[in-house]
């Protein structure tokens, strides 16, 4: 009885941890690496802008 009781604790506990650890991976993945992509291209932007400008104005 005990050992079906640890067994079957140590199971839930690996399961939880496991879909624990899914549901961050999948939040990183939907949320915070597109929010990292968009500061990427708004941040190579505002460089090709910079270079643009600055070349504009030589002489």
């Amino acid at each position: 009885m005990a050992k079906k009781f640890t067994t079957g604790f140590l199971t839930g506990a690996l399961i939880t941890i496991a879909t624990a650890a899914a549901g961050l991976f999948a939040f990183k993945k939907t949320v915070l690496d597109p929010e990292d992509q968009e500061a990427e291209r708004i941040e190579e932007n505002r460089r090709r802008a910079n270079r643009k400008s600055f070349s504009a104005h030589q002489g």
